[in-house]
């Protein structure tokens, strides 16, 4: 049987701590305090009600918060977990869910989202609901999330958090990657969590 994932995390915790790392350690920051997902409901691209809480039921699920429009860090690290998930052998892939959940309700419907996230896997899930909705679920999860200036263009940019959010079968938040972290990187994490 294996172990847990919050087991698995604070296990490394400890170890990274204790000893500094090594070749074979996590590149994503295990949080001491992990954050509790809030059960708020969003809607997926199938217009199903989806919660953050309720409805991950893989072993890890691997949360990004951004928007379709986004001209940078949302396609980088979106094309990133999509190349991560490659690296995947077919029983790690298969307990390994993707969601994006839209920081940008007002532009990105069903429609845009599941045309935007097609592009990367089609099996990752996209999420959206009333802006203050989002702001709730990201609040507890330290994901800040405002609109920003008005471009040139006439849209206009979304602030928000640029981390990736891995949630564990015990509906909490153990460990965070930073903006920059690999494919190799995302996947030999997702491996080493799944494995023990």
């Amino acid at each position: 049987m294996r172990r847990p994932l919050a087991a698995i995390l604070a296990t490394t915790a400890v170890l990274l701590t204790a000893c500094g790392g090594g070749d074979d350690a996590i590149t994503g920051a295990v949080l001491t305090e992990p954050y509790v997902v809030p059960s708020v409901s969003l809607t997926d691209t199938g217009g199903s009600s989806y919660s953050l809480a309720d409805n991950t039921d893989k072993r890890l699920t691997l949360v990004f918060f951004g928007y379709t429009h986004c001209p940078d860090i949302c396609q980088v690290v979106m094309s990133t977990l999509a190349s991560a998930m490659t690296r995947l052998d077919d029983a790690d892939r298969k307990q390994v869910d993707v969601v994006f959940v839209t920081t940008d309700p007002a532009r990105d419907d069903a429609k845009a989202l599941r045309d935007y996230l097609d592009r990367f896997d089609p099996t990752f899930i996209g999420l959206t609901g009333p802006l203050p909705t989002i702001i709730d679920v990201g609040k507890p999860l330290a994901v800040a999330i405002e609109q920003g200036e008005r471009l040139p263009s006439g849209g206009y940019d979304v602030a928000h958090g640029t981390a990736v959010l891995g949630i564990d079968s015990d509906d909490k938040v153990s460990i965070v990657w930073t903006q920059g972290t690999s494919a190799t990187q995302f996947a030999s994490d997702v491996h080493h969590l799944l494995d023990h």
